[in-house]
């Protein structure tokens, strides 16, 4: 059990695999190569304590399995400042975020006690110049869509890329 090292837990919400391709396909394009270490992602809770490590794969478990995915849409293109994200629209999804941040509220970290908007980002750390021109750019032909969203994962984070610590499918 990692626990021990306090290494943080990161929640995220997993792609189905035609839209991830898509998603990664805009952030290899637009995020600074050097920064770009992770694949696509919805992340819903970003610093979740070592010690909730088997409660929460329980959670996840109890979350997807046997349960159709929920229905999500990409909703509108969103301004990060230094960036650009996809506003991800899925009540299914807010409902199953808010039932987890019910269940480990005294838990949570100011961040992830702040609310959630759900969003992909395909670009950060960026000009603020450069940002705004993307955003205009992808909102000349922007269409709201459907996404399909496979499943829940769990992440430890240690400064660098993602390791896996758990992942969860809905049927």
């Amino acid at each position: 059990m990692d626990g021990a090292t306090g290494a943080p837990i990161i929640v995220t919400a997993l792609f189905g695999a035609g839209d991830a391709a898509y998603f990664d396909e805009l952030r290899r394009a637009h995020f600074p190569p050097e920064r770009n270490q992770l694949a696509a992602h919805l992340t819903m809770f970003h610093h979740l304590a070592p010690s909730l490590e088997r409660e929460l794969k329980q959670r996840l478990t109890a979350e997807t399995r046997g349960i159709p995915a929920p229905d999500a849409r990409i909703a509108g293109v969103m301004s990060l400042g230094r960036g650009v994200a996809f506003r991800i629209d899925s009540p299914a999804l807010e409902e199953i975020r808010a039932g987890l941040a019910e269940a480990f509220e005294t838990l949570l970290t100011p961040q992830d006690r702040a609310g959630w908007r759900p969003h992909v980002t395909v670009q950060n750390k960026v000009d603020p110049a450069v940002a705004k021109a993307l955003k205009a750019t992808l909102e000349t032909d922007f269409r709201p869509r459907t996404v399909r969203i496979a499943g829940l994962a769990s992440w430890w984070y240690r400064g660098g890329p993602w390791e896996p610590l758990s992942r969860h499918n809905f049927t």
